[in-house]
């Protein structure tokens, strides 16, 4: 039976999975996201949407979903009564008109970062999720990923001394036509991959920025004709703390960030990765401690968490305010490249709830799966 767009859905605790939708059957939801809800036992995968025939069809058979919809159909799947939740993994100018539509009818929100292009359409379902009393939360998969829990662990415990400086370099290079080098769709290295280095200082640091500056290079690529092929950035903030990183769609891959105290230092590298064991090099009065963290299930980890919420009908942290946090710092860095580098001053942002180690779900890694008509977006995957 349908459910009125004014009531979220919530199992009865113990007793019934969340029922799931993946919304857009792109790279990122075909490798990590429908493999993940074998490890999330307490979500359901009971329908797909896509405007590929093929791909219904086929990871309809492989994943035994036999409830497909086009995205012309997207809202007859959400007043159908057959869902509790989507996930989506769309292209980001398509976040918030996917998320408002789920909203209103009543179904919780596991949206893809960024979480949006700009602060308005940030703010947009942040409302609707609110007012329609539906849970809405931002895949930061890395806020349930040991190392990186650890990390924010040894950063706050003061091995490390007074924490002066975070520095990242995340780069790959990317494919002539990913949707992530088209700018209608809201590509550009700083939405895609800067991100993780946004987020990264501001839980390491557990604090927001107040002033930040950016520079833009392009090669000359024909890659690049829409967007950024490379973003620097310099983030000021409170206590005279200094954040910087690069980031680059077109250099070899490399995932790291480094945050030095007083006292010592933590390297993280790889940092940000899904589909690879990452390591701590952590360096204490001259004495180097490494520790690798196996692979694990990162998307089954943030599916579990959030079907968790729904069922237990507790607010989901990440929340629509962290994937705010860090658009609104993103839009500040393109203006600020936009002027060639001139400092970009940010108003007070108020967001205490930072990720704890308390958060870790370790899940087994997954198979890399058969894509169907979606290819990785480096040549290195």
């Amino acid at each position: 039976m349908a459910v009125t767009s004014h009531t979220s859905r919530i199992p009865a605790q113990g007793t019934l999975k969340v029922r799931y939708a993946v919304v857009g059957l792109g790279y990122i939801a075909q490798s990590a996201v429908l493999p993940g809800f074998a490890h999330a036992e307490n979500a359901d995968l009971v329908a797909l949407v896509s405007d590929d025939p093929v791909k219904l069809k086929k990871l309809g058979k492989q994943y035994g979903v036999a409830q497909v919809f086009s995205y012309d159909e997207y809202d007859d799947l959400l007043n159908s009564g057959l869902i509790d939740a989507v996930y989506i993994a769309l292209p980001n100018n398509l976040h918030r008109s996917y998320t408002v539509r789920a909203a209103r009818a009543g179904v919780h929100v596991l949206c893809e970062k960024p979480m949006a292009i700009t602060e308005q359409d940030c703010t947009a379902m942040m409302q609707a999720a609110q007012k329609h009393n539906v849970k809405l939360m931002i895949a930061y998969r890395l806020h349930f990923e040991k190392a990186n829990l650890l990390a924010i662990e040894i950063a706050r415990s003061g091995k490390l001394g007074d924490l002066r400086i975070f520095n990242s370099v995340f780069t790959m290079q990317v494919k002539e036509g990913d949707i992530r080098l088209q700018k209608e769709l809201g590509g550009g290295t700083l939405y895609d991959i800067g991100i993780y280095c946004i987020n990264a200082a501001r839980y390491l640091f557990a604090d927001e920025p107040i002033e930040v500056s950016a520079f833009c290079a392009n090669s000359g690529d024909r890659r690049f004709k829409e967007v950024d092929e490379m973003s620097s950035v310099l983030m000021r903030f409170p206590h005279e703390r200094l954040a910087s990183f690069t980031c680059s769609f077109g250099a070899a891959d490399v995932s790291s960030y480094r945050i030095v105290g007083t006292k010592g230092e933590l390297r993280v590298a790889p940092a940000y990765e899904y589909a690879e064991q990452l390591k701590h090099y952590l360096t204490v009065k001259g004495t180097t401690r490494e520790r690798t963290f196996p692979q694990a299930d990162q998307f089954g980890a943030e599916l579990y968490y959030f079907s968790e919420c729904i069922q237990k009908n507790q607010q989901p942290e990440p929340s629509g305010a962290e994937g705010l946090a860090d658009v609104r710092i993103i839009r500040a860095l393109y203006r600020s490249a936009q002027t060639g580098g001139k400092p970009a001053k940010l108003s007070s942002f108020m967001h205490k709830k930072r990720p704890t180690l308390k958060q870790a779900i370790n899940l087994p890694a997954v198979r890399k799966p058969q894509l169907v008509n979606a290819s990785p977006p480096s040549a290195g995957d």
